[in-house]
């Protein structure tokens, strides 16, 4: 049985975006590229209904073209359970509250019992503090969450030939 992988905002929008002249930003880029070429189909991808509306806000060319990423990405609901679970992450302070977005996308990565969040959001999910605190409090309610990482981080093990 394959992963379940959520794919935060972040992915789709690196994939359709402009080869960025940051050098960090072109290289998270290029990663996001090759993760998608070479590990994709090695998962079961998972968006929900705020990637989408994400995904489809801002400039209509590249909203288009990161929905066509996506298109066959099924999409998860956001229930009262992951609102909960969101609300419950920002009152004790795990993110600040103008991180609400980003809770709700762990609430649903971990209520949908997602294995991996992929994201390059390093700030409020990709933060090993955030996640640390996160995890007692998803595991204190019964839940595990998911292991949040980069495309770099997700790219398989090599193994050497004996």
């Amino acid at each position: 049985m394959r992963s379940k992988v959520y794919i935060e905002t972040t992915i789709p929008s690196y994939l359709a975006a402009k080869p960025s002249r940051d050098l960090l930003v072109a290289a998270h880029q290029q990663i996001t590229r090759e993760w998608w070429i070479s590990r994709r189909l090695s998962f079961d991808l998972y968006v929900s209904e705020l990637v989408l509306r994400e995904c489809n806000a801002g400039n209509q060319t590249l909203a288009a073209d990161r929905m066509q990423l996506i298109a066959d990405v099924p999409a998860l609901i956001l229930t009262e359970e992951v609102f909960q679970l969101a609300d419950a992450l920002l009152a004790i302070g795990v993110m600040p509250r103008k991180a609400e977005t980003d809770a709700l996308h762990l609430s649903v990565a971990t209520i949908y019992d997602c294995e991996y969040l992929l994201t390059w959001n390093c700030r409020h999910l990709a933060n090993a503090e955030i996640q640390r605190e996160a995890r007692f409090l998803a595991s204190s309610k019964g839940w595990a969450p998911p292991l949040v990482c980069t495309p770099e981080e997700l790219m398989g093990v090599e193994h050497e030939d004996e």
